[in-house]
């Protein structure tokens, strides 16, 4: 079987892992990253999700690289869309006009954007990078480790223990070709969505809410800790409307049970326009469109990512569906079987086809009557066959366990009375804001939601307390369920790649591991001194709570 050797090898090329190439190619280190899909970016593309961001990015708040993502993604939607010279002409052109977010933006564009900037280290050699390819098994410290599918793993605990190990080599499946392949590296950084390299390799870390007793947060669980108490999934959709048609779709299959569900903490059924307000527990009516105008509460426009009003042509609206009718939290997807697994990922899917049928056919209209029929999805912007995403969108990752692990008490305004900002760490890699919302877990857990303090990311989340040169990439680095729903954001996520592959970097430069980097005065700063060189803030200003 061949056997590649790198600098850095990648696994995951979503949002977190491709910062990570990009960071670490501009030094020069020769990187191999893989990914699961055909394409790269992960939330921002392959899973279709519009920028969830806080209300200051516009100026500052983000690495450079992702501000420079954000007006690419201008710029190439301005240069390939029939824009009104209005549009071209605003700064902070937010292309679909959404409410979510500042940027909600065709992730089509945003694919050709990060795939452009690859270009020049791909053809310097650089990057290699596999499309379709997972990890199968990998060799630490001279032992094979197979995945857990292939394990056959036995699920049930909420935390694994790991050993003191290094990984030499992941082997990997090309899923186009069905040929395997070997690579070795100094370091490897797990940038998958799942965190899959974590149970592959032997490397202990965290599935599922912890116990109060061990984390002492106020919103940790009561009793024991449980390891399928975990966010729902999301298979999202990109969903145009053409009044006055006709494009009603085949009666799902298992429409009649997902038009029935009533989770017991839902005020209603799952396929309903009443949602539960986080905050009061007042039932709230969050309708397709509102029946005013200026009425914007309303879930079309929510994720929108084409507005026909800044278009100089005539073209039909398109929203993304990421909305809480779609959230899949029947069953968790992680530490379960293979043949569970993508059970529960198929009827995810299942439930947003049978969310598009009766928003087609039964839903209350905004102007009276009952169905869009006009409600038709885009495969031309998800780059599909069907319009739906490459992937599920998934909120909550296995969690390395790390020498630090943020807690809900670093984080929480209101365990942080009179502050502006949350407790800054000495050895901060990052920052990042964003409220601490958690969707509906899998083992009945209602939506959790509260204020937050613009936060910084410790090196310690990303230090593992047993393997010393695998690194967390992305949403799986040292938080706790509870904390997990305020550092996954897209931003976020982009700077724990980027952080990530400049600690590997230095690492390899200096010959000490990221622990030695933890612990000592001098590499902390160094490396700190790199991170800002690269353009990555470590420490906010002082502002108010979101």
């Amino acid at each position: 079987m061949p056997e590649l050797a790198v600098d850095l090898l990648i696994v995951g090329g979503g949002t977190g892992g491709y910062a990570a190439a990009m960071a670490a190619c501009s030094l020069g280190l020769r990187v191999l990253m893989t990914e699961e899909t055909d394409w790269v970016g992960g939330q921002l593309t392959s899973q279709i999700v519009p920028p969830d961001e806080h209300p200051w990015i516009e100026t500052l708040g983000c690495t450079e690289r992702y501000r420079a993502y954000r007006e690419a993604v201008r710029e190439r939607t301005r240069a390939t869309r029939p824009l009104t010279d209005l549009a071209m002409a605003d700064r902070f052109l937010n292309p679909g006009s959404g409410w979510v977010s500042r940027l909600c933006h065709e992730p089509r564009i945003g694919w050709e954007v990060l795939t452009d900037a690859l270009e020049p280290f791909i053809t310097q050699g650089l990057l290699d990078l596999r499309l379709e390819t997972v990890p199968v098994r990998a060799d630490v410290d001279g032992h094979a480790h197979p995945s857990p599918d292939e394990a056959g793993f036995v699920p049930g605990q909420a935390y694994r223990a790991g050993t003191a190990s290094r990984v030499r080599a992941v082997e990997f499946l090309d899923r186009r070709t069905g040929n395997t392949f070997v690579v070795s590296a100094p370091y490897v950084l797990d940038a998958t969505e799942l965190g899959d390299l974590f149970p592959m390799t032997g490397t202990g870390y965290h599935v599922g809410a912890e116990s109060k007793a061990d984390t002492h947060e106020p919103h940790a669980v009561d009793g024991p800790a449980e390891w399928d108490n975990v966010q729902g999934i999301t298979w999202c959709m990109a969903l145009a409307l053409d009044e006055g048609s006709n494009r009603v779709i085949d009666r799902p299959a298992n429409y009649d049970f997902w038009r029935e569900y009533h989770p017991p903490f839902w005020p209603g059924k799952h396929l309903g326009f009443d949602v539960l307000h986080a905050h009061s527990g007042v039932v709230k009516e969050l309708p397709l469109f509102g029946r005013r105008p200026e009425d914007w509460y309303a879930l079309f426009p929510y994720r929108q990512i084409i507005d026909p009003h800044l278009w100089s042509e005539p073209t039909h609206p398109v929203t993304v569906v990421n909305w809480p009718q779609n959230d899949y939290f029947v069953g968790t997807i992680l530490d379960v079987p293979a043949a569970v697994k993508a059970q529960r990922l198929q009827e995810s899917r299942e439930l947003s086809l049978s969310l598009l049928y009766w928003l087609q056919t039964e839903a209350p209209r905004h102007d009276g009557g009952v169905g869009y029929p006009g409600l038709y999805l885009r495969p031309d912007i998800t780059g599909t066959d069907d319009g739906f995403a490459k992937y599920a969108y998934i909120r909550e990752s296995r969690r390395l366990d790390a020498h630090f692990m943020v807690l809900e008490q670093h984080v929480d305004a209101g365990l942080n009375p009179g502050e502006v900002l949350a407790p800054s760490f000495r050895d901060s890699v990052g920052i990042g804001a964003y409220r601490l919302d958690l969707h509906p877990s899998t083992n009945g857990a209602n939506t959790i939601d509260t204020s937050t303090l613009p936060f910084e990311v410790p090196l310690g989340a990303l230090v593992s307390r047993s393997t010393s040169n695998l690194i967390p990439a992305c949403k799986n680095l040292g938080v706790t369920h509870l904390t997990n729903g305020c550092y996954r954001l897209h931003p976020i996520e982009w700077n724990i790649g980027e952080s990530a592959a400049l600690l590997a970097a230095y690492c390899m430069k200096t010959g000490v591991e990221p622990a030695a980097v933890l612990d000592s005065d001098d590499h902390l700063r160094a490396y700190q001194n790199l991170l800002s060189q690269s353009g990555i803030p470590l420490r906010w200003p002082r502002f108010k709570p979101l």
